[in-house]
């Protein structure tokens, strides 16, 4: 909170509205489904329902609770409406609705100006600290054990579905309280869907199986995919193989303090490229990584921000070629000052079952 009061110095505004739910959970703790966080310079204040009011005791801190008989919405635009000093209010543009934000106008009227948040809380939740690295280390120990274990359980005549089933079952069996997304099994020609949901499709013989699945613990998430081969691999799939795994290895290698994000997706994409696959590399080289599955910054073309110490991120090259199939390698890895540390521990080696 003291770090996102300094941006509303620097940006001269007099309090922040916090809409998004993980946001509002980095910030004070509440981990509901229905809040808005409301925070200036002195004091920072929850809106929420009768449904939390036990939660917000156990969970809520460095802010005053406040249950809201009419909605959080109606009851931010009076407080702000009769309050003082509160004439600049920063907003998410990307989470707050076309209808709350006419809520909120309406119930302001003229006595507030609305104003971008340049997605500060987002930037600062790209920074772990101390505790949420080692809780992000745990979080991908345990996916590195379930990809492990979801690997020795491919067989011919297995559903994806089943495999689904199994990954979800071992996160949860292994102390997670969810997949961080729903799991993607993709075999044989569905593979190269790069983002594939299971089906009823059952495996066969000499064909790829991608498993890309993520695990959240104490609410922070992992990433991880792997790709293997069911039977013995024809030579262009394992050249396929070798160049997303040397694409791999180059963008970690790129990854260090003060390095671009999209220095990153250049290594990787310079390497599928100069082994003839390029055109087939159909999306960024990762992302952030933290209390959503998906967060600042992306590692893709073109992306300007500055990787620093205490970031998380995912590196996944992949090549996509209709017809025979995906390859995907997926790893987490923290940027230290010495460059990258991968945090998922299962073999990236090719793998015949």
């Amino acid at each position: 909170m003291d770090r996102l009061r300094a941006f509303l110095r620097e940006s001269r505004c007099d309090a922040i509205l916090v809409s998004h739910l993980p946001n509002i959970r980095y910030l004070c703790g509440f981990s509901g489904s229905a809040g808005l966080l409301l925070l200036d310079s002195a004091s920072a204040t929850l809106f929420t329902d009768s449904r939390y009011t036990l939660q917000c005791r156990q969970e809520v801190e460095g802010a005053r609770t406040r249950i809201c008989t009419h909605g959080p919405i109606r009851a931010v635009g009076d407080e702000l409406r009769t309050s003082r000093g509160r004439t600049r209010v920063a907003f998410s543009l990307s989470s707050v609705t076309v209808a709350q934000r006419q809520g909120l106008e309406s119930a302001t009227g003229s006595r507030v100006r609305w104003v971008g948040d340049q997605a500060a809380v987002e930037k600062l939740r790209a920074l772990k600290d101390a505790f949420e690295v080692d809780t992000m280390r745990q979080a991908a120990a345990l996916i590195s054990r379930v990809v492990d274990a979801a690997i020795e359980g491919i067989r011919p005549g297995v559903t994806e579905m089943d495999l689904a089933a199994k990954i979800e079952f071992e996160i949860k069996h292994g102390g997670g309280s969810g997949p961080s997304f729903e799991p993607i099994v993709a075999s044989g020609a569905r593979s190269a869907w790069a983002h594939a949901r299971p089906t009823a499709k059952r495996l066969g013989r000499n064909e790829l199986v991608v498993l890309d699945q993520g695990a959240i613990l104490h609410g922070y998430c992992s990433d991880m995919t792997r790709t293997v081969f069911i039977g013995r691999a024809p030579r262009k799939v394992r050249q396929l193989y070798e160049a997303v795994l040397e694409a791999q290895a180059a963008a970690k290698s790129a990854i260090r303090p003060g390095a671009k994000a999209g220095d990153i997706d250049r290594a990787a994409r310079r390497v599928l490229t100069r082994n003839g696959f390029g055109r087939y590399f159909t999306h960024s080289t990762g992302h952030g990584l933290g209390l959503e599955v998906h967060e600042f910054p992306r590692i893709g073309r073109r992306e300007d921000t500055e990787l620093r110490p205490g970031m998380v991120l995912t590196v996944e090259p992949g090549v996509y070629l209709e017809g025979l199939g995906g390859i995907r390698i997926e790893d987490d890895v923290l940027v230290t000052a010495r460059g990258a540390e991968d945090i998922t521990t299962s073999p990236r080696n090719f793998i015949e079952l």
